[in-house]
């Protein structure tokens, strides 16, 4: 070692000064050390995101080596989103400050996470990525869930895709989820835990609807319960037990069959790959209650059951449990009047039937009701002979009469031509209104069909045949104007029937229009029995007077003229004593007068003789019913040959009477 000494040269700029003070290293040499340990060192500056790793932790603080010359120190609170954190983890650290009073590095995990939240969580909804969160706290609708350092909402229906009862069991936890939405305008993130279940099980619903056939049993949970059915869990996929299919019987709610999770067994009916939907059931599992029914059981037998549904066109009766039969409404009652069922029967009664009809193979069953009392048209003829009088009720009105019922299952039509004798009538609530009792004579039978032909008016005798003597064409009664017409006016007559007098039969004397609720004198001109028609005409009676007092007038004219013929028969004697002395002269004259009045005579006599023909003619055409019109027609034929005027108005006036005769038959109908 001595001579290895001896060999070392010595230093020439060696700084024994420096080294006396206790510095080995001279300045050059400290300067290049001071430079190699710097590069050893990673270069930061504050406000700058880095990625450190874990190099310590505790319950309180998590030590973390970002590279530099001291650790740096951040809290463990900003770790509770991430409980599996270890020694050795990288984690991203925002550098707060390099050193603070105490030369210590200040870091934020918080705010690293924060700066790149963002860019995170969109890439994560681009990307369709799992993210862990934190479940801070609950909130309205849902869970507020700490991802990347921002707040997300967790929806209540996308936290499980079962429903969640407590929503507290999940508060400080984390979980998985994903990014659904994300709104940039209002910083809003969405995320869904269940979006991952779902995925899951949509492997297993593949994976388990692969293997299901149907008829198989399975054993599920009672996962959902509705109004319409029950879903079950099958273990990873779900299936439907429709309320139809829970019970054999009838059910108002599938809650009376099963509770929410109940472990039933189910059976398979069908099932749908594409849309991965199960049809299950529940009674498949026990027998039929029809292949239980009795052998005995057959059509005709009186049987008990309950009413467990009533609709508008019958009733169901379960007459044992998983039985049902139908009574029809029409099977109700023997009246043909249908009514609903609600009118017979209550949900829950207790009631009788018969068994109309029996399907073993179809399971399916019809009852009646009504034939528990004896049909009562067997014996219609016996008990409503035609001719007999009763009482019935009215039950409904139609515009061509009325419907009523003698007893439970008799009815009978009221034509509303049956109602009345004398008055014209329109609809039947004119004479009776429904509830009402009214006395009907039967008509006529309709056993076959099940209808009795009724008559009200038939209960008195026919007015017709007395009103044929009373109404004779040209007597003359006083009418009240009761109603209107375009064609012409009702009018009521004596004895409550009605006449009809068309526009031109309603002109008074002083040529003005006779006005409703006017009375006035009117005269028959045509009465038919059987039409039970009445034609009447005011203006008839002051023209018939008009046409009398003209006759009179020419009367007396003739009797003037006579007169005048004896004054100049007497003239001669008064000449002859005036000129005695010309006799000859005189008896020349008289024999020329009484020429004259010879023909004055016969001419006179002629004329009666013609007025009395005249009036012989319209006497009898009076008395020929319904031939009114033609009468007028001779008379103004007779009258023709003095004027021209009177033949025209002759025909106008026949026209008249023509439409007079239709338009009353249209009032009528």
């Amino acid at each position: 070692m001595t001579e290895n000494l001896k060999n070392v040269a010595p230093i020439e700029d060696f700084d024994w000064a420096s080294y006396a003070e206790g510095d080995a290293y001279s300045k050059e040499n400290r300067e290049k050390l001071t430079e190699s340990y710097d590069n050893t060192l990673n270069k930061i500056s504050d406000k700058e995101v880095v990625t450190g790793t874990v190099t310590s932790m505790n319950k309180r603080e998590v030590v973390v080596n970002i590279g530099y010359k001291s650790d740096g120190v951040v809290s463990m609170n900003e770790f509770r989103y991430n409980p599996d954190l270890k020694i050795g983890d990288e984690v991203e650290v925002y550098i707060e400050s390099q050193e603070d009073k105490k030369g210590q590095l200040i870091l934020s995990h918080k705010k690293a996470r924060a700066s790149r939240s963002w860019d995170r969580v969109n890439a994560a909804l681009e990307n369709n990525e799992i993210i862990k969160g934190y479940i801070k706290c609950r909130t309205k609708g849902g869970m507020i869930v700490d991802v990347f350092g921002i707040e997300a909402f967790l929806p209540g229906s996308q936290i499980d895709v079962k429903p969640i009862r407590d929503y507290d069991i999940f508060v400080d936890k984390t979980m998985e989820f994903k990014v659904v939405k994300i709104n940039p305008e209002y910083k809003n993130v969405v995320v869904s835990h269940k979006a991952l279940i779902e995925e899951e099980l949509e492997q297993q619903k593949k994976e388990i609807i692969s293997k299901l056939e149907k008829g198989q049993v399975l054993e599920g949970v009672v996962k959902n319960i509705t109004s319409y059915g029950v879903f079950v869990d099958l273990g990873g996929v779900d299936g439907l037990v429709h309320i139809t299919d829970l019970s054999w019987g009838r059910i108002q709610h599938p809650e009376e069959v099963v509770k929410l999770d109940d472990k039933i067994n189910v059976v398979i009916l069908d099932f749908d790959n594409e849309k991965k939907r199960i049809a299950l059931g529940l009674k498949q599992l026990t027998p039929h209650p029809w292949d239980a029914l009795s052998e005995t059981l057959k059509v005709g037998d009186i049987i008990k059951g309950k009413v467990v549904v009533i609709a508008d066109y019958g009733a169901f009766v379960e007459i044992a449990p998983g039985v049902e039969g139908l009574i029809h409404v029409s099977e109700m009652s023997w009246t043909q009047h249908l009514h609903s069922a609600q009118d017979f029967m209550t949900v829950g009664e207790e009631v009788e039937a018969v068994i109309l009809t029996l399907d073993r193979e179809d399971r399916k069953m019809s009852l009646g009701v009504k034939q528990l009392k004896p049909d009562p048209w067997e014996d219609i003829e016996v008990k409503y002979p035609v001719g007999s009088t009763h009482t019935a009720t009215v039950r409904n009105f139609t515009n061509f009469g009325a419907f009523v019922e003698i007893e439970e299952g008799v009815e009978g039509l009221i034509h509303i031509s049956d109602l009345s004798w004398t008055k014209k009538i329109k609809h039947p609530s004119e004479v009776t209104e429904i509830g009402a009792p009214i006395e009907v004579q039967v008509l006529d039978i309709d056993k076959e069909n099940r209808r009795l032909s009724l008559g009200h008016k038939q209960l008195e005798e026919n007015p017709w045949d007395v009103f044929e003597t009373i109404f004779t064409v040209g007597s003359i009664h006083e009418g009240t104007i009761v109603e209107l017409l375009d064609k012409g006016a009702v009018i009521s007559l004596p004895y409550g029937v009605e006449g009809f007098a068309t526009p031109k039969h309603l002109v008074k004397e002083d040529n003005s229009q006779a006005q409703v609720e006017e009375k006035l004198q009117f005269k028959v001109i045509e009465f038919n029995k059987d039409s039970k028609r009445i034609i009447v005409s005011h203006s008839r009676i002051h023209e018939d007077l008009s046409g009398d007092d003209s006759r009179r007038r020419g009367k007396r004219s003739s009797g003037r003229k006579e007169g005048g013929n004896e004054t100049v028969v007497a003239m001669p004697a008064v000449e002859k004593t005036t000129l005695g002395d010309i006799e000859e002269l005189a008896a020349l004259k008289e024999k020329l007068d009484n020429q004259k009045v010879e023909a004055f005579k016969k001419e006179a006599a002629k004329a009666e003789a013609k007025e009395a023909e005249t009036k012989a003619e319209v006497k009898a055409e009076a008395d020929v019913v319904n031939v009114v019109a033609e009468a007028e027609v001779k008379e103004e034929k007779a009258k023709a040959a003095k004027a021209k005027k009177a033949e025209k108005a002759d025909k106008a006036e026949t026209a008249e009477t023509e439409e007079t005769a239709e338009a009353s038959e249209e009032v009528k109908e």
